[in-house]
């Protein structure tokens, strides 16, 4: 193994220390990782893994997660880092259901999903997230009325970016006002752009759960997809935000606003 740290394995198991997953009991914390639903890890099985998962003589290809009372919860669908995480998909589905679980991470150690079977299509993570973290998203209900009738206005996004902004000098000085802008990259939305997050609201009203933008080349499918995440996830799914977070999902929806090109 000419470079460790470019193995999927070694790759997937440092990503899941860091989130705070377990492969071995730490004091009182038990292990919450799994190879198969009836085996605890030991440390030949991690050896036996090797640094491709497609190749492994064992085929431990999926990880189980386990909750807090030590139940089946997530299931980490790996791949080699060579093949794309979600031709493991369908392989994710059917085990998942099997272990009665909800939640599937795909990854290939590089490029990672994580999929709510419940709620949508798998969307890219940059990591894995924490025990608590995906406990508190199942725990979140949906509220569609308060999705409903929040108000958009152009500064939707800027709030979230920098909340007291209207309350700075630089910005009450019209002279001062655009460099403000452009210093502190705010992103302002725009009267078509907060119609196309009207007409998503309209739709949570009749009773959809999925959507579709459709939109010209340079219109800001970006800004938009940022607005409609910033949108869904504050008031339906009630995660935790940070600066960093919104970062992401700007960086994010950058690179999938094909999604909402089609």
């Amino acid at each position: 193994m000419a470079n460790k740290e470019a193995t999927a394995r070694i790759k997937i198991n440092k990503l899941l220390e860091a989130a705070g997953w377990r492969f071995f009991a730490e004091g009182k914390s038990p292990a919450n990782i799994q190879l198969e639903s009836s085996i605890t890890i030991k440390t030949e099985d991690l050896d036996a893994l090797g640094e491709n998962f497609e190749k492994s003589s064992k085929r431990f290809i999926d990880f189980l997660l386990l909750n807090e009372k030590g139940f089946p919860f997530i299931v980490l669908e790996a791949k080699a880092e060579h093949l794309s995480p979600l031709v493991g998909k369908e392989q994710a589905r059917k085990y998942t259901k099997s272990q009665s679980c909800r939640f599937v991470i795909l990854s290939n150690g590089n490029l990672h999903y994580f999929w709510d079977l419940e709620r949508g299509n798998p969307y890219v993570i940059t990591t894995f997230p924490t025990p608590s973290s995906v406990m508190g998203y199942q725990k979140s209900v949906p509220d569609p009325k308060r999705l409903v009738e929040e108000v958009i206005g152009d500064d939707y996004v800027v709030l979230t970016q920098r909340p007291g902004y209207a309350a700075e000098a630089a910005w009450k000085n019209e002279d001062e006002r655009s460099g403000f802008i452009d210093a502190n990259s705010l992103r302002f939305l725009r009267s078509y752009q907060k119609k196309a997050i009207a007409a998503l609201q309209s739709a949570v009203k009749d009773g959809n759960d999925r959507f579709l933008f459709e939109m010209a080349t340079g219109t800001g499918k970006t800004l938009t997809a940022v607005c409609a995440e910033e949108l869904l996830q504050g008031l339906c799914h009630q995660r935790p935000d940070t600066p960093h977070h919104r970062d992401q999902r700007l960086h994010r929806s950058r690179h999938q606003s094909v999604l909402f090109d089609q």
